[in-house]
């Protein structure tokens, strides 16, 4: 079976990697350096939009939200432990490799993520041999769930948008995706993703 698909689209928090900054690792943040977790996740709400949106930095995300007043610790000691919350999942990594290379299928992400936090998990988990063009938040200035930034995905690759597929963790996500033509699978586990590509004629021999 010839599949249709000629463009593989990603998410990176939830499908080949944990998510960079979600509540629970705001809320291990606050254990560990005993920071108010209400005001702290207060303050991410007001400020997160404009980090992952690229337009202001990390250490202007950190002034707001942690170091607006004197700390008994480092900001490099908090950028560490936001670093180190990342995580591989390395057999959907592995599985959506092969299938890229045996299909010789491109790829590219819509994913929402900070400048800094975007860069080290590209290049901690190597998602550069997986991935051929990121199309990041950070990057281009908007966040799902703008249907503008599936499009210039769209318009970046030069491909029509049933000629694709995209796989995110979050259904609304995928939801926007199917509204504007472009197929999609919403990701649960690999064992499920694996299924609903083989519907689309990617299984591996």
């Amino acid at each position: 079976m010839q599949s249709p698909i000629k463009l593989l689209l990603l998410d990176i928090g939830g499908v080949l990697l944990t998510d960079g900054w979600e509540t629970r690792s705001r809320e291990k943040a606050a254990a560990l350096f005993s920071l108010d977790s209400v005001e702290l996740n207060q303050r991410h709400r007001n400020t997160f939009d404009a980090y992952e949106s690229g337009k202001i930095t990390l250490d202007e995300y950190l002034d707001l939200i942690v170091f607006y007043e004197e700390r008994p610790f480092s900001r490099t000691e908090f950028k560490q432990f936001m670093m180190a919350e990342s995580k591989p999942f390395p057999d959907t990594i592995d599985y959506i490799s092969k299938i890229k290379h045996h299909f010789q299928l491109p790829t590219a992400t819509v994913n929402n993520e900070p400048l800094e936090l975007n860069e080290h998990r590209i290049h901690t988990y190597h998602l550069k041999s997986v991935i051929d063009v990121f199309v990041s938040s950070c990057y281009v200035n908007m966040r799902k769930p703008d249907p503008k930034m599936y499009q210039l995905a769209l318009n970046m690759m030069q491909v029509k948008p049933q000629e694709t597929l995209y796989i995110d963790d979050r259904k609304v996500y995928t939801e926007i995706a199917i509204k504007l033509g472009i197929n999609a699978i919403h990701h649960t586990g690999l064992a499920s993703t694996q299924q609903q590509l083989a519907g689309f004629g990617l299984t591996l021999p």
